[in-house]
């Protein structure tokens, strides 16, 4: 599998998965209905899982361009290899956030609030403040970023045999996942991720959703630069002391 494609299919099944979970819990007459934000921030964990146990093995499943780019402002990618990261990443947010409104087609006719609607597929803040919006985004890109720097492939030596652990090496991002969404996520819902967030909401735009309302494009910028600024800053004091 190529890098393109793994981060295709990674990205694809962290949206579909993720935004799953919200349109699950947002959404009129669905079985998970209002069931709250530690269901919400669990199924985001779970979703990065997935799409890092699928993507890892070929492409390192980065699933977002904070990682990328923080990888590469780091020094520990290619830059040439940026271009390659971010179509996959974009595509495979478009074709999951699709997914979901193919899924929860009938349940979106169902429901007349267009920013439950919005938020099944892209973020928003709960108090609008762009300063303080694009901090949030900022602080919280840093932690997943920084973390990522200290998380390393799993293996335990016997007499010099590395055994593997398998997919189980995926379990820390889905923690550190968790955590930020639990801890962090209140302000903005934690986008952390601009492909996460701009390419749904590119389908929130395209896709016939009735009263769907507005894609809310005067915020879209903040789920972009905040996570790309976090990841630099990350980036930065990663190398002095990592």
């Amino acid at each position: 599998m190529s890098i393109l494609v793994a981060e295709i299919i990674g990205t694809f099944l962290l949206i579909l998965l993720g935004n799953g979970v919200v349109a699950n819990v947002v959404l009129n007459e669905t079985k998970g209905k209002d069931s709250g934000w530690i269901v919400i921030t669990t199924g985001w964990a779970l979703a990065v899982f997935v799409g890092v146990v699928v993507a890892g093995p070929y492409s390192g499943a980065h699933l977002n361009p904070a990682v990328t780019f923080g990888l590469a402002f780091a020094g520990k990618l290619d830059p040439s290899l940026i271009p390659t990261y971010l179509a996959g990443e974009f595509i495979g947010a478009m074709l999951g956030a699709f997914a979901v409104w193919l899924t929860y087609k009938d349940h979106y006719a169902a429901t007349e609030d267009g920013g439950a609607k919005l938020a099944t597929f892209s973020t928003g803040p709960a108090i609008r403040k762009p300063v303080s919006n694009l901090i949030t985004e900022i602080i919280g890109t840093f932690v997943l970023v920084f973390v990522v720097f200290y998380i390393t492939g799993a293996e335990i030596s016997t007499d010099g045999t590395p055994i593997g652990l398998g997919s189980v090496g995926a379990i820390p991002v889905a923690f550190l996942v968790w955590v930020i969404g639990i801890s962090l996520g209140g302000p903005t819902g934690y986008a952390i991720n601009p492909a996460r967030d701009l390419g749904p909401r590119i389908m929130h735009a395209i896709l016939p959703i009735p009263n769907k309302g507005s894609s809310d494009w005067g915020y879209s910028w903040i789920p972009v630069v905040g996570p790309i600024i976090g990841a630099a800053v990350a980036a930065g004091i990663a190398a002095l002391i990592v």
